[in-house]
């Protein structure tokens, strides 16, 4: 498998990662992931399966969902690395809608698994200007 192949292949199971973590399918998810695989998300609240994912964003949004950007692969030096950005819209428990509101999400991938991810998004921002009654923009 040559390096461009390789590259490839990462980005096709990110994707596919995130397609499926959307709907979402925790189990479907899960099939990416390594076992002792680290998810991180803002705030560094941590979860080891994409069923606490799907329940952390339950709990924050009465839905959510990603348009997805750009999905940049690095390699380093025993793994590969993954950066995928975008914006997230949906709507707030209350069932205000929103949109545009800004992510990043790392992976790290070892021997074609996922094995760490690091979500980050300007959903504390957006909620705590709604709070103190600043436009959210």
């Amino acid at each position: 498998m040559t390096a461009d192949d390789e590259v490839q292949e990462v980005k096709n199971m990110v994707e596919r990662f995130l397609e499926i973590s959307m709907i979402p399918d925790p189990e479907g998810a899960a099939r990416f992931l390594a076992p002792d695989a680290e998810i991180y998300f803002t705030g560094k609240t941590r979860m080891s399966h994409p069923r606490e994912m799907a329940a952390y964003n339950a709990s924050r949004y009465k839905w959510v969902k990603k348009k997805f950007g750009t999905l940049d692969i690095a390699p380093a030096e025993d793994h590969i690395v993954a950066y995928g950005t975008g914006t997230l819209y949906g709507e707030w428990p209350d069932g205000t809608p929103f949109d545009g509101n800004r992510y990043v999400d790392r992976f790290e991938i070892r021997n074609g698994k996922i094995t760490r991810i690091d979500v980050l998004n300007d959903s504390a921002e957006r909620l705590l200007k709604r709070q103190v009654g600043e436009p959210e923009t």
